[in-house]
């Protein structure tokens, strides 16, 4: 074998180790990216879901004081209890 070869041998495997390399540390990468992706939008559906449920809540309470006496002024309220 040529010392030419063994050279040119050696390059070409340093240089796929270092592409292998490379695709490893990306391919971890984008694992974490898809974890963080997935986690994004678990939260986001946890999000929605709780305004929806305030969202509810406020049209409930909207129709409870639509419905009933307004109690804010105080001369409709009742004397406390200490008079």
């Amino acid at each position: 074998m040529n010392p030419d070869d063994t050279t040119m041998r050696d390059d070409h495997e340093q240089r796929l180790a270092e592409l292998e390399s490379r695709i490893a540390f990306q391919e971890h990468a984008l694992n974490e990216l898809s974890d963080a992706l997935a986690a994004a939008r678990d939260e986001e559906a946890r999000n929605a879901l709780l305004l929806q449920r305030a969202l509810e809540d406020l049209r409930q309470l909207r129709l409870a004081l639509s419905s009933g006496p307004v109690a804010a002024d105080p001369a409709n309220e009742p004397p406390p209890p200490h008079y």
